[in-house]
């Protein structure tokens, strides 16, 4: 390895932001809530994708393994995301319907950690999401080949040309595999860095009814 570049990793700043702590009493009672509120505030301030976090599942080996996804939307019951269900994702979930979420905004030295169940949603919202879709992210849905070997570029290019010219003739084919995932959470915790090293970290726990923690650095 370059040392060069070894360097630049040990060098790096590793906090951004700045904190002057979270008030457990001025919380919101639900996760969800204080979520959503985080989140405005990453749109106002220009965070890139705030939306893009990574997903984390466990294998059948009991492997972890994760991925940047979008967050589709939230409500009361929990986060969405989708994927095809028979990719490798939706086959850990298909064995294993447990998940992790992390959101992390580096420029508001912020940190959001979810852990819970897996659903999936019902045919007509997965219908509805993926029609939301663009034509080639619809067209490489259809194709089915999530992750397997691609032996030349030229093989990926040709089949989807021609899966691109079906959908402009049946624009409202649906992929059958495509699935809508609800995380219905189970523990949720805000992180808020500070240059002091002084860490805020305020975990929810689902036990009939949320109940708050403040949690050591």
């Amino acid at each position: 390895m370059n040392k060069a570049i070894r360097e630049q990793i040990i060098q790096a700043k590793t906090i951004l932001g700045e904190s002057k702590g979270l008030d457990i009493t001025n919380t919101p009672v639900t996760p969800h809530e204080l979520f959503g509120s985080w989140f405005q505030t990453a749109v106002e301030k220009h965070v890139p994708n705030p939306h893009a976090m990574t997903v984390s599942t466990v294998d059948v080996n009991g492997y972890p393994d994760s991925r940047i996804l979008i967050l589709k939307d939230l409500d009361e019951a929990g986060w969405y995301f989708a994927s095809s269900s028979e990719s490798e994702k939706g086959k850990h979930l298909q064995a294993n319907p447990h998940a992790a979420l992390n959101f992390y905004w580096p420029i508001l030295g912020k940190q959001i950690r979810i852990k819970g169940s897996v659903e999936k949603m019902d045919p007509e919202s997965n219908a509805r999401d993926f029609l939301k879709r663009g034509t080639v992210a619809r067209a490489i849905a259809l194709l089915g080949k999530q992750s397997e070997v691609l032996e030349k570029q030229e093989e990926l290019d040709e089949a989807l040309k021609e899966e691109v010219s079906e959908l402009e003739k049946n624009p409202n084919t649906v992929s059958s595999a495509w699935t809508q995932y609800r995380v219905a959470a189970s523990e949720v915790e805000f992180w808020q860095a500070a240059d002091s090293r002084k860490h805020s970290r305020l975990r929810y726990q689902l036990d009939n009814g949320w109940k708050k923690s403040l949690l050591w650095p």
